[in-house]
């Protein structure tokens, strides 16, 4: 597919995540890469910025208040940035600067903040890469800081450490001699004066005032270096007294010590024709004085360069190495390091220079032969980016590739360019240039060429898959398909394609919860509630009827776990406590170059190649190497298997992914150096040499989490039962109270997908608690000791063990996957003793549990700390609870009873007596209706006597029969009912 009809995704987009999203077009697909935060901040002057995953490039030293912003790393689009900030000059004493100027001289971008020096005075921006080239931001997101200080100089730190990043500025005046050291803390930025007892200055004067001859004259801090591993501070320092030299000091910013490593020597070394010398003392010297400048220190290889008019290159700070090919003509401007083993010098008159680290030879990029023949061929292909007149901007690496941004200047139209700087090709074009003879062969020149290479064929094997050691994580992530007939995206399409992309990173950063998890793929929530509708999806979209006229195949998204090698070393390795990395080097020699030498005994004879490999541990004590030979003598070739291993011992536990140790492997076959290049499609590469940078301690992407299947299935199977609560919580496992609760842990590697069975030790504690979800707390410091402890005396245990073993001050017990179990106890003073039944069901009780395995665990490297809820039900009552429940259940019971009975006997009195109540109302109704309809008949009564008196007799007659049938009625029916 056309990397053209697909969005134009920006670094910048996803900065709130812990990972940068890398974008890798191929034919087998798109693969997203999650590269864990390794910051590269600075790799020269006056450009500053994170080598492989810079969201900006920023460009510094540019006049008219101008800074040149770079937000795409194709440098397609470029930003002038119009900076609305107060950059007055302060006049003061103690400042030296005598004029106003506009250039911004340091420019340093790190991940999360820019910072610029113009003039004495530095800012820092507030606000995001995104709007720092808009026109329409106020000078309120510039904070000036350090606003009583004159600052010369910004220096960066490469690396960052303890989840911060650095900067350091370098003052003048009043603070001369002090440097101020800055932390970036989530966007928070401070500074603090350093040494924190007296200047630098002073600290020499008292380490040398045995032997001090002069008051000290001038003394100041040149460059400043940060080495995060020992936390320390590497200083040029400037003194004059009765002369002037230059020293290298250390300090050390825990224990606040200074200490003065190595005074440079006043001249230039004189090497007689060699490559280079070693410092001893004994040399003679030039009469060029060395000027110092600069310091550029490597932290996997821990090499230190300092440089100057001269470059000397030193491993240990102790002994140092004069490179005598750089002339001491020129004066180096700034030094590149690409952290892979290569770097680059560019020179005050603008000269590129390069150099292999591990070798001493210098090579000289431009101007130079190779660079004359390499435009030449350029101009002939018209190339556009080249021109006659250009300034080069800077120079940096990025992804181990050397790089130009450089201004051209073409008749009316003018651009700035970022190019390759092809060194292989170079160093070939200047090899053919030098390395050739013209021999007569009868009457006329033939022109033969040398080959110092010493093999013809060079070949990585049986290397492993790159992911385990990488830790990079891959996601396969294609965009929708167009159901346009022409198959262009659509703003539509994209901003689908975005919104998926988006929500994949947020599953990702989703995907940590306490509980093991049977799905390895993050992707599969996403899509699990949908997989059964997916035939009707593509059903729909096969037919042209897709919903926004588009078609996502769910099938396509996926976790890429099975990356394969592909014949080169990975870019970096993780080590953790005792793994190794294993790879095979196949060699053809140029020519036979085999000879027989004795052998130990002096009997037998061996064969011997004069191709030779070397191998460089930059911490030999830390990590070893082991190399096999194997000779194949029909083929002309060797076969050299190596296998580094870490020693176990040189680091501490850390969590996944920090504080790694850095160190680093050179294997290298004697004398390839800038002789052995490889043709590929991409051109030729360098062969010979292969660095590869080591990271000692846990590795990103591991975690630990708790086994609920088979915790489940072991306690179920131990306890010959298992009692669930009544209310199941999937999420949640529930154990019951009486039985021994035996736990399990998994470490599952995000990265490989792998999950495993956590065989170390472990510490595990009771941290909070509460009878429900919403009533959980967290306990302090005081109860966690007395609620987990054995050695507790306040009968405030919530659990006990049969092991013995327990922490080396005998505070907590250390479990294992052996152990015996836990007893749930919960006694009388502790959180879960006496809980109350929330319904009829028994107690129940939720414990929030720490599970650690810091400095009980020795077969990792890893700080693991897993925190999860733990749910208990079956908890028993108290003594005095379940005696109050039994008296009021009994009471109940017993008054139930009793009332029961008395109904059941009194029932057929009561009725009886309400009868016969009931008959008496009704004769007592019926009497008084008689007596009413028998009082008007006489107030009424006719004229005739007779007549009305026979009347009366039948009608009192009636009245008296139907009272007594009513009577009888009712007692009929008394004598049924009872």
């Amino acid at each position: 597919m056309d990397s053209g009809h697909l969005p134009n995704l920006s670094f910048q987009e996803y900065l709130i995540f812990p990972y940068f999203l890398k974008i890798n077009y191929s034919c087998e697909g798109e693969l997203y890469e999650l590269i864990p935060r390794y910051f590269v901040n600075a790799p020269s002057r006056p450009l500053w910025y994170t080598e492989e995953q810079a969201p900006v490039l920023i460009l510094g030293g540019i006049p008219e208040k101008k800074l040149i912003l770079l937000t795409d790393t194709s440098f397609k689009d470029f930003f002038l940035v119009e900076l609305s900030i107060d950059s007055c000059w302060v006049s003061s004493f103690h400042c030296s600067q005598a004029s106003f100027t506009a250039t911004i001289y340091d420019a340093i971008a790190t991940e999360s903040t820019l910072f610029i020096r113009q003039n004495q005075l530095v800012y820092y921006f507030t606000g995001t890469y995104i709007t720092l080239h808009e026109g329409n931001h106020s000078s309120g997101s510039w904070v000036r800081v350090l606003a009583n200080e004159c600052i010369k100089k910004l220096c960066p730190v490469h690396f960052h450490s303890n989840g911060s990043e650095y900067i350091m500025a370098l003052t003048t005046g009043k603070h001369e001699g002090y440097v101020h050291f800055g932390t970036i803390t989530d966007g928070r930025v401070s500074f603090e004066l350093l040494p924190r007892r007296w200047s630098v200055c002073e600290g020499i004067q008292d380490i040398q005032l045995p032997v001090a001859s002069a008051e000290v004259v001038i003394c100041s801090i040149t460059w400043a270096t940060f080495i995060a591993d020992n936390y320390s501070l590497l200083l040029l320092v400037e003194i004059e007294d009765s002369k002037k030299y230059f020293q290298v000091v250390s300090y050390d910013l825990v224990s606040d010590y200074l200490a003065i490593l190595y005074t440079i020597p006043e001249f230039i070394p004189d090497a007689r024709g060699l490559e280079f010398l070693t410092i001893l003392g004994t040399e003679s010297y030039t009469n060029h004085p060395m000027v110092p400048t600069g310091m550029s220190y490597n932290p996997y290889n821990n090499l230190l360069f300092i440089w100057g008019n001269f470059l000397l290159s030193s491993y240990n700070t102790e002994n140092y190495i004069y490179l005598a090919g750089f002339p001491k003509e020129q004066s180096i401007k700034y030094l590149v390091n690409s952290f892979h083993g290569d770097v680059a010098i560019v020179t005050e008159t603008e000269e590129i220079w390069y150099l292999v680290e591990g070798s001493y030879q210098v090579h000289k990029l431009f101007p130079s032969k190779g660079w004359e023949v390499y435009i030449s061929l350029q101009v002939m292909h018209q190339s556009s980016l080249h021109a006659p007149n250009e300034t080069m901007v800077t120079l940096f690496y990025e992804d181990s590739k050397l790089y130009q941004l450089v201004y051209l200047m073409k008749y009316k139209k003018s651009q700035l360019v970022k190019r390759l700087v092809p060194v292989e090709q170079l160093l070939i074009y200047e090899k053919l240039n030098n390395d050739y003879l013209l021999e007569r062969q009868g009457g006329h020149l033939t022109l033969s060429f040398t080959n110092f290479c010493p093999f013809t064929v060079m070949r990585l094997r049986d290397l492993p898959n790159p992911q385990i050691y990488t830790r990079q994580e891959l996601y396969r992530a294609p965009p929708p398909h167009v159901l346009d007939p022409s198959g262009l995206h659509n703003e539509d399409s994209l901003a689908v394609y975005q919104g998926l992309l988006y929500y994949l990173l947020w599953l990702h950063s989703q995907y940590d919860e306490p509980y093991a998890d049977s799905v390895r793929d993050s992707t599969w929530r996403w899509w699990k509630n949908k997989k059964q509708d997916q035939d009707y999806y593509f059903y729909l979209a096969s037919n042209g009827r897709g919903t926004g006229n588009m078609h996502i195949d769910m099938a396509s998204y996926e976790k890429i776990y099975d990356l394969k090698a592909k014949y080169e070393l990975p870019k970096r390795i993780f080590l953790d406590k005792g793994t190794s990395y294993s790879f095979s080097i196949f060699l053809t020699a140029r020519g036979h170059s085999y000879q027989a030498e004795p052998g130990r005994e002096g009997t037998t004879y061996q064969l011997r190649s004069q191709v030779d490999l070397g191998v460089v541990l930059a911490d030999p004590n830390c990590i070893k190497v082991v190399v096999k030979e194997k000779v194949f003598v029909n083929y002309n070739s060797l076969l050299f298997w190596v296998t580094l291993s870490d020693k176990r011992f040189c680091f501490d536990q850390g969590i996944s992914g920090h504080h790694l140790m850095k160190t680093s492997i050179l294997v290298k076959v004697v004398g390839s150096t800038g002789h052995c290049f490889q043709d590929t499609h991409q051109g030729p590469r360098m062969q010979g040499n292969l660095m590869v940078p080591v990271l000692i301690g846990c590795p990103p992407g591991k975690r630990l989490a708790f086994d609920t299947t088979y915790t489940l299935e072991y306690n179920r199977l131990k306890n010959k039962q298992y009692f669930d609560c009544v209310h199941v919580d999937p999420e949640i496992p529930c154990f019951f109270f009486r039985d021994i609760f035996y736990p399990f842990f998994l470490i599952q590697d995000l990265v490989t997908g792998d999950s495993s069975s956590f065989q170390g030790s472990y510490v595990l504690k009771v941290v909070g608690g509460g009878p429900t979800l919403d009533t959980i707390r967290e306990y302090s410091e005081e109860e966690i000791y007395r609620f987990n402890s054995p050695l507790d005396k306040t009968d405030s245990l919530i659990w006990t063990t049969k092991n013995t073993t327990t922490t080396k001050d005998s505070v907590f017990n250390i479990m294992s996957h052996q152990s015996l179990g836990i007893e749930w106890l919960c006694l009388e003073n502790s959180p879960c003793h006496d809980t109350v039944p929330q319904s009829f069901f028994a107690p129940e009780f939720f414990f929030k549990v720490l599970v650690s395995n810091r400095g009980v665990d020795k077969s990792t490297y890893c700080d693991y700390q897993l925190i999860f809820l733990l749910h208990i039900h079956g908890l028993p009552l108290s003594a005095k609870r379940a005696l109050f429940i039994l008296r009021v259940s009994v009471t109940v019971s017993v008054s139930v009873v009793i009332l029961y009975i008395s109904c059941c006997l009194l029932l057929p009195l009561t009725v009886k007596a309400c009868n016969i109540l009931r008959w008496k109302i009704n004769n007592i109704i019926t009497s008084e209706s008689y007596y009413t309809h028998t009082s008007p008949s006489k107030v009424f009564s006719s004229p005739s006597g007779t007549k009305s008196g026979s009347n009366l007799s039948v009608s009192s007659h009636g009245i008296s029969m139907v009272a007594k049938e009513k009577a009888a009625a009712s007692e009929e029916a008394l004598k049924k009912l009872t």
